[in-house]
């Protein structure tokens, strides 16, 4: 069975003219709005690395409405994601909590789907919205949580949702069915196998749309966790088109995961081309809608590029100039692209070498809309960089990222210093490479035996920063440690 994007979302009646709210007396708990705080939109690519965009550099192709984004606000050059997977990543994102301090620190999953969840009283990013008066929405892959547990969207400040609760089944774009709220949605005619039906990420992007439409005349706050280029490599024939033949393919002839693809290169440029062009829709929406002066608008990746499904990160250069992908912990692993819009506030083709994160998107919001962040949060604001006021903007002592899998590992940057330490699991006293990225962005020169002063340093902060958590077990003696609250 095919179909047309808009006539599958007619049959199914997915065009969001209503919304089922999961939570009790939703509208009633928000606050009266000022109408002189903004709307808040933060689009999240999955596996989208540093060198994928144009603005970044890419050479292969071009992605002209998220570079234009960057020419009308700020782009920075030393953004990081919260971690090098998907789940802490998010959890970081949501919380303004590094993972040394974080609920989640890998993608343990759940059953039969959803990952481990937010636990219940999580103060979250979506929360503070909403306590801001906010009308809160999520589009995409959640991925810390499922319906029933703690962790489902509606649990954690999301008043409405359409997507993926779980990222296993987010890498794949034509799933037999999508989740609405609590409530299951199939999609008749799906062939996940055969790629046939409706790709999910048009479903995805027309929910988004018509959320932005139905809460025109609401202050809202808009997170879009994409999916694309999640694993799979996988676009609609029609967008395939354009760049079959431009490049060198080797087929990829599929895995125990996923399928085959005859021209994973043509796919994969497919697949962000159409991302970008998803962007141009929800920016021409905005000025349709006389949205487009009050809404800051960011957008960033989860982590670095993947090498799963036939990806072939190296041939599009998708790192730029680090080393390491996804799961790997140096800059190629965890560097990010991010891009900030707000016109008449953020200069536009500004460009900011602050050093940030994840973490530190909770507090900027909050300074944003007139919210007090929690005291205990690893995040600073960097608001005052976004609206011309470096001069006053505060600096992290040291930015930390650990990884709960692949024998456990550790990262540090202070300053321009980096320090990684791998297979930590076995050994608590792993050696520490250290790394100087003002001299060596590339991560090639290990000089740790040359600065025993700030390996000294760095061993310390590691072990200020790793608080212990007994559903992410890191060192071996934690493991075997019961004790252990999280």
């Amino acid at each position: 069975m095919k179909s047309t994007r808009r006539e599958f979302l007619q049959y199914t009646g997915l065009l969001t003219t209503q919304f089922v709210l999961t939570g009790c007396g939703v509208a009633a708990e928000q606050k009266v709005f000022k109408k002189d705080k903004p709307n808040v939109i933060y689009i999240l690519a999955d596996d989208l690395g540093y060198g994928d965009l144009s603005c970044y550099g890419q050479k292969k192709f071009q992605t002209p409405h998220i570079d234009r984004l960057a020419a009308e606000g700020m782009l920075f050059t030393q953004h990081y994601s919260g971690s090098t997977v998907c789940a802490p990543s998010r959890c970081s994102l949501m919380t303004g909590l590094h993972t040394g301090h974080t609920q989640i620190r890998g993608n343990k999953g759940g059953k039969p789907e959803g990952e481990f969840p937010l636990a219940a009283g999580t103060f979250t990013l979506p929360n503070m919205f909403k306590q801001a008066g906010y009308v809160t929405g999520a589009f995409g892959k959640w991925g810390l949580g499922a319906v029933g547990n703690s962790g489902e969207p509606n649990r954690q400040g999301i008043d409405y949702f359409f997507g993926y609760q779980s990222q296993r089944l987010a890498h794949f774009y034509y799933p037999k069915s999508l989740w609405r709220n609590n409530q299951r949605v199939e999609l008749p005619g799906n062939d996940p196998k055969a790629r046939q039906g409706v790709y999910s990420h048009d479903l995805i992007v027309e929910e988004a749309l018509a959320f932005v439409r139905k809460n025109k005349d609401k202050p809202f706050f808009l997170y879009m966790p994409v999916t694309i280029p999640h694993a799979e490599l996988a676009a609609p024939p029609k967008d395939m088109e354009a760049f079959q033949g431009q490049y060198p393919e080797t087929p990829f002839s599929g895995d125990k995961i996923y399928g085959g693809q005859l021209t994973p290169r043509a796919a994969f440029a497919a697949m962000i081309t159409k991302l970008d062009s998803s962007v141009g829709e929800l920016m021409e929406l905005l000025k349709e809608l006389g949205l487009d002066e009050n809404t800051v608008v960011m957008f960033s990746s989860d982590n670095g590029s993947h090498i799963e499904g036939g990806a072939d990160p190296e041939f599009f250069d998708s790192n730029g100039p680090f080393k390491g992908h996804k799961r790997d912990v140096y800059e190629g692993g965890i560097r990010a692209p991010m891009i900030a819009r707000w016109p008449g506030k953020i200069k536009a083709g500004s460009k900011t070498d602050l050093i940030s994160a994840f973490w530190d998107v909770l507090p900027t919001c909050a300074e944003l809309i007139g919210q007090k962040s929690p005291k205990d949060i690893d995040g600073i604001s960097f608001l005052p960089t976004l609206t011309g006021g470096s001069d006053r903007q505060k600096q992290h002592a040291y930015m930390y990222w650990e990884f709960d899998e692949l024998g456990g590992r550790q990262a540090v940057r202070m300053g321009n210093w980096k320090a990684v330490r791998m297979n930590v699991m076995k050994n608590s006293n792993a050696p520490i490479e250290l790394y100087d990225l003002s001299q060596d962005i590339g991560e090639v020169n290990n000089i740790a035996a040359g600065h025993p002063e700030i390996v000294k340093k760095m061993k310390a902060i590691f072990a200020e920063a790793h608080v212990p958590n007994r559903n992410f077990s890191f060192f071996a003696e934690e493991s075997a440690n019961k004790k252990i609250a999280q």
